[in-house]
């Protein structure tokens, strides 16, 4: 029923691209037609591609049906921002003919252009972004004192183990006392990933790596992630908290379970506050690692100074930047929610199509500064 669901929509979708600029291009109608029937059927294989014993076909499939996904995204918001426009002007006369066809060029055109560069910084090594938060009361010996962070890599059948090993490469050459990996690290199953992510083990740190679950780990199987991640040597915290000694200060380091987590283990219920219970009263800066931004509507207040979160993308590409805020408090960037500071990244690699526009990746490399 799911297959035939997504071949039945993917088609709807297509025909209405074939409907609305098919008639209005002065030429190409019959390979614009090709494409759209090939893209119709090749977008839902690529989603399903997982399902398959073949893993060279499997992988094959999913690069073409999700490169096709990004630009026919693209193509297909374009389109309606082009109907909206012919709509407007019918009243008036409509638009020249020149300007229709014209219109329709331009929209397949700007969508080849935005999936083109979209794809280059998708598969780019992620930038660092620094970010230094103010913390009200900071010791001097966490002064200065830095936090890797990672998230929402989506190691599956497009992104393999050179690209995490490029992505910890960038890490380690940082040198930060702690890295953060705020979820979202899969999206498939320890037997088909875990070499894939196997680089992880090598990221280095003073005080080690903290782990925390993502959605989609939970629809990979989360508890073997979590069994494989700790074979890592990676410290996942589920609803729980560190301590770290850093020289005469000391960082309390908690982490939550994804948002969702007990729709699939009534056990995993995010608990931020349960999370920082029993930690000590003098320690200079108290964090919580949360996959999700709006964890901080329960954190606030729990007496945390900082959260870090992923789960947004940025957006990852116009115009989905303009949906995360029906969901998520924030998209992007450091904001401040009571006492509590959130910073939420916009992610390390990316989901679904490989395309980032807008919203380029990033390592981010946060320090404690005195407010």
């Amino acid at each position: 029923m799911t297959r035939l669901f997504l071949f039945a929509l993917s088609a709807v979708l297509h025909l209405y691209l074939g409907l609305r600029l098919g008639p209005d291009l002065p030429a190409g109608h019959i390979a614009f037609g090709g494409v759209l029937v090939a893209s119709a059927a090749l977008m839902p294989l690529g989603l399903l591609a997982t399902r398959w014993r073949s893993r060279r076909f499997a992988d094959t499939a999913a690069w073409v049906g999700l490169l096709l996904m990004g630009l026919f995204s693209s193509v297909f918001v374009l389109t309606f921002v082009r109907d909206a426009v012919l709509l407007a002007a019918w009243p008036f006369g409509g638009l020249p003919g020149t300007w229709v066809s014209g219109s329709a060029v331009a929209v397949l055109a700007a969508a080849v252009v935005a999936t083109a560069a979209g794809f280059l910084n998708a598969r780019r090594t992620a930038a660092v972004v620094r970010v230094d938060v103010p913390i009200a009361g900071l010791p001097a010996a966490l002064e200065g004192f830095t936090i890797a962070q990672i998230t929402d890599i989506h190691v599956g059948p497009t992104i393999k183990a050179r690209y995490v090993q490029a992505i910890v490469d960038r890490v380690n050459g940082l040198n930060p006392d702690m890295v953060a990996v705020t979820g979202d690290l899969v999206d498939g199953t320890v037997a088909e990933l875990a070499d894939h992510v196997a680089p992880l083990g090598g990221l280095a740190s003073r005080h080690g790596t903290y782990v925390v679950t993502g959605n989609h780990e939970y629809y990979a199987g989360a508890h073997a992630w979590i069994d494989e991640l700790r074979r890592l040597k990676l410290t996942v915290l589920m609803n729980e908290h560190v301590v770290l000694d850093h020289g005469a200060g000391q960082v309390v380091v908690a982490g939550v379970a994804d948002w969702s987590a007990h729709h699939f283990d009534p056990s995993h219920r995010s608990d931020p506050v349960g999370a920082i219970a029993g930690s000590p009263a003098r320690a200079g800066a108290r964090l919580l690692l949360a996959h999700q931004p709006r964890t901080a509507t329960l954190a606030a207040g729990a007496g945390y100074d900082l959260q870090l979160s992923g789960h947004t993308h940025g957006g990852q590409f116009f115009p989905w930047n303009f949906f995360v805020p029906l969901q998520q408090p924030f998209t992007a960037g450091l904001h401040k929610l009571k006492d509590l500071w959130v910073y939420t990244s916009r992610g390390t690699g990316y989901w679904g199509p490989p395309k980032r526009f807008g919203a380029p990746s990033e390592i981010t490399c946060l320090r404690l500064v005195s407010a």
